[in-house]
């Protein structure tokens, strides 16, 4: 049987959104370049696009029209995944692309901003349908968001208590997708919501979390209740832990005045792996529609325990690499990265354990590991299954190298990234007369599978956002609740500032407190 083309295989997923406007609000930033224009051009090359569309670039940074078309184009050459470049399929986005210079402080701009969106409407049939992406810094947001309500610009503005929308809507749908981070804690994310709430009601708003937009943790969900033979083991009775780890192999790469403010907690856990856990952890909702979904993760991020101040260091923790040799080169300590406070105590190093107060999981620890200066980049979510109750090989040579005395339990891993797959770990007997047991690994490749690599994150997310599908985004209630669970964590590891923090050099695969941390357990870590 051939492999379906991804043009057909999209096709064959998603209709076509209506006609729409996107604006990007920081259309000058390495977001755009990098991520945005890479992906609407991927839709456009696959058919996925309407052909009633425009972008609408909006940044401080003075340049014509022209000039933002040509500066698309190279970023479209460099950095997406569709090479060479499609002339055919670029003129015609090329076409919709525009460009308004201002400050998004100054109310001159949006003006501009409306006049332009009026002329796309009649020029390109786009129906007052607007999408409006903010790809600005954090501190931003509610600039940007007040001035489009002050301007008119959000259209079908409404008192947050009515129950529906308006019907028909006065100016077509719109829409405002926020990028991460959500606050910087419990406080900041509940006050930034409230600021969006008074222009947007919560089902205008799309908080976008890339890692969501992956096939491999859109497939979490796919896998668990599309397979029967999966989810019946999908629970306390069957699993003994679960590991999620996402590793970076490489340092803050001159971003060092970001990342103090921020860490790993705030970077990683709070919104990534959460989500991530989320998915794995989740009740089957009642159908596959964005609150159903999304109810479910709520509940999870709920029922984790709460963890009290005093249980803190024994169950995080926190570290910060040191100069160290990564992929051949030396790797300057964190600490001396330009940017970063002297004696900073922020942490590029989180390990976490969890535990989910519910009827599914009850007893089943929660391993969460991230950090960078790693000696490989990769995301994973490692399901560890129980012994078997009778280990009746234990005096072969099947056993694991660090503990003489078992068998290497049944592993099942989700390869969130790079190469895309999913693979389980199962014991077998080799060839020959010896009865013994020697792991093997059954996998699953999108590459190999599909014959393609699977698409960029962004393309499925914006896509979704056109058609008005939220599964994969973030509601204000998830936010919240998981910033409930780590900001007591942050305030505790801010009072107690570089006491308790641990160090690894760069390179390595973590601090060897995180060791002792895990096999106090009687666990240890899964490494790539």
């Amino acid at each position: 049987m051939p492999i379906l083309t991804e043009q057909v295989a999209q096709r064959a997923r998603y209709q076509i959104p209506e006609g729409c406007a996107l604006v990007i609000f920081g259309a000058s930033g390495d977001l755009t370049r990098r991520k945005l224009l890479p992906a609407l051009y991927a839709l456009a090359h696959d058919g996925l696009l309407p052909d009633r569309f425009a972008v609408i670039g909006f940044a401080r940074k003075e340049k014509s029209a022209e000039a933002f078309r040509e500066e698309m184009r190279q970023a479209v050459e460099k950095f997406s995944r569709l090479n060479p470049l499609n002339a055919e399929v670029w003129d015609r986005l090329a076409r919709g692309l525009y460009y308004v210079p201002a400050s998004f402080e100054d109310p001159d701009g949006y003006e501009r901003l409306r006049a332009l969106l009026t002329d796309v409407d009649r020029q390109h049939g786009t129906d007052g349908n607007r999408l409006y992406y903010l790809a600005t810094p954090p501190a931003a947001y509610v600039d940007v968001v007040s001035r489009l309500g002050t301007a008119g610009l959000v259209g079908n503005i409404w008192d947050s208590s009515h129950e529906t929308d308006p019907s028909p809507e006065a100016c077509g749908y719109c829409r405002i997708i926020v990028e991460k981070p959500f606050g910087h804690d419990l406080s900041t994310a509940h006050a930034l919501n409230t600021e969006i709430h008074r222009v947007f009601r919560e089902r205008q708003v799309y908080r976008i979390d890339h890692y969501l937009g992956k096939e491999t943790v859109q497939n979490i969900l796919t896998f668990r209740f599309g397979n029967s033979i999966f989810e019946p083991l999908w629970n306390r009775r069957y699993v003994d832990h679960v590991q999620l780890m996402v590793a970076e192999d490489q340092g803050v790469e001159g971003r060092g005045g970001y990342y103090d403010s921020a860490g790993a907690m705030r970077d990683m856990i709070q919104n990534h792996m959460l989500q991530l856990l989320s998915l794995v952890a989740m009740e089957p909702p009642a159908t596959f529609e964005a609150d159903a979904v999304r109810d479910e993760k709520v509940k999870v991020l709920r029922a984790i325990r709460e963890i009290p101040t005093e249980r803190i260091e024994d169950t995080t923790v926190r570290a910060q690499y040191i100069s160290g040799q990564l992929h051949g080169k030396k790797i300057a300590a964190y600490a001396d990265e330009s940017g970063v406070a002297a004696e900073t105590a922020i942490e590029t190093f989180v390990a976490l354990r969890l535990e989910i107060d519910n009827w599914r999981w009850a007893g089943v620890p929660f391993y969460l590991r991230t950090g960078k200066a790693f000696p490989r980049r990769v995301t994973e979510v490692t399901i560890q299954y129980r012994q078997p109750p009778l280990l009746l090989f234990q005096h072969t040579d099947h056993v694991d190298h660090d503990a003489r005395d078992t068998i290497q339990p049944n592993c099942l891993t989700l390869r969130i990234q790079p190469n895309e797959g999913i693979s389980l770990r199962v014991g077998l007997k080799p060839p020959g007369p010896q009865i013994s047991l020697v792991p093997a690994r059954l996998g699953f490749s999108y590459r190999e599978a599909f014959g393609i690599d699977p698409a960029e994150a962004y393309e499925r997310l914006l896509l979704d956002c056109m058609l008005g599908d939220s599964t994969l985004f973030i509601r204000r209630d998830e936010v919240e609740s998981a910033w409930a669970l780590v900001t007591p964590i942050l305030e505790a590891w801010a009072a107690a500032d570089r006491t308790g923090l641990a160090y690894y050099p760069a390179g390595s695969w973590g601090p060897k407190e995180a060791d002792r941390f895990i096999e106090a357990d009687g666990r240890k870590w899964v490494n790539p």
